[in-house]
């Protein structure tokens, strides 16, 4: 089996810096999907021309932003430095959506350091033009932590509205997941189980999400070299449930490109930025890696495949003995 896995980026900062040279955009420039669907700019959220650039008139009905949780540029900020950031981008999202529209905002909270930046985010969103509508979270079937703390299981998302958008309920609707099964109640002295008496094999998701899969190395939409990549299947709920087929969605942190995936299976368009010309270059690869395969990531192996099998010094800095196989495919040993 294929084995090529890469080390996290922010991680990495020698090879990181390498794969620049394999990136298509640099800062400023704009990817123009030859499809003319999607966009993906080397942009900064937080620059209101840069936004603007993005879309290019356009307005949307969808903002989906995962920010750095108090990370810019791999480097923390004091906390009232990072939201003084986050509200420039989120003052930015509210220029280029459209009147009626949804925002969905990844947002986390650091149990060890006073659950900063999620309370001081929520109180900086009171100052906008949105309204909260829902406080999700999504469980984590892995967590991490010490023996003297509770696993940390659980990511927060944050929705919010501005006028009447669409929201289509029955994008909500999801198998009964495992952990809800086993309810049992007397019902004409029979012991029945919850999902006996429903009458049915679906269940509305809500706003605790424990049906989704992390993302880890098996999983094929598995996209190494990223940190923080969100599950698609939540990608896919959001869009779905706040957006019709055509509708333009916007993301200003397309990190592994989860967003502009999940608009391309389900007919949407997507305009979406990173900072880094390389996360950049790791979404636009995905969407077309998908196009030509069907595969929804790299699982074992990673988006700079075909380089790595031509690049000795990507060889060495990744410390693998890595043959070039027909086809150049690459193969580790």
């Amino acid at each position: 089996m294929k084995n090529l896995p890469i080390a996290r980026l922010d991680r990495s900062p020698q090879l990181h810096d390498h794969l620049l040279r394999y990136c298509r955009l640099e800062g400023g420039d704009i990817w123009k999907d030859p499809k003319e669907i999607h966009r993906v700019g080397c942009l900064d959220a937080a620059n209101l021309s840069d936004a603007q650039r993005l879309m290019d008139g356009d307005s949307s009905t969808l903002a989906v932003q995962d920010p750095p949780y108090n990370m810019v540029a791999f480097e923390q900020q004091a906390l009232h430095e990072y939201i003084g950031w986050c509200k420039r981008w989120v003052t930015n999202t509210a220029v280029i959506l459209g009147g009626n529209s949804s925002f969905y905002v990844w947002i986390g909270a650091d149990q060890t350091c006073g659950f900063q930046p999620l309370p001081d985010f929520m109180v900086m969103m009171r100052e906008t033009p949105f309204r909260s509508r829902s406080f999700i979270t999504m469980r984590n079937q892995r967590g991490y932590g010490t023996q003297r703390n509770w696993m940390a299981v659980r990511q927060e998302l944050l929705y919010y509205v501005v006028g009447n958008p669409v929201y289509n309920v029955e994008c909500e609707y999801t198998d009964i997941p495992k952990i809800l099964r086993g309810y049992y109640k007397d019902v004409g002295g029979k012991k029945t189980e919850n999902i006996e008496r429903s009458g049915s094999e679906n269940i509305r998701a809500g706003n605790v999400w424990v049906d989704i899969q992390q993302v880890f190395y098996r999983l094929e939409e598995n996209v190494n070299g990223c940190y923080a990549q969100k599950p698609l299947k939540s990608a896919e709920r959001i869009v779905g449930a706040s957006s019709m087929r055509g509708d333009v969605v916007v993301d200003f942190f397309a990190h592994s490109g989860s967003t502009l995936l999940a608009c391309e299976i389900l007919a949407r368009r997507c305009y979406t930025m990173d900072k880094d010309p390389v996360y950049c270059e790791i979404a636009i690869r995905r969407l077309e890696h998908f196009r030509r395969t069907g595969m929804k990531g790299w699982q074992n192996s990673n988006a700079f495949e075909p380089e790595i099998a031509q690049d000795s010094a990507l060889q060495e800095l990744l410390g693998h003995d890595v043959q070039v196989a027909e086809g150049s495919q690459a193969t580790l040993f």
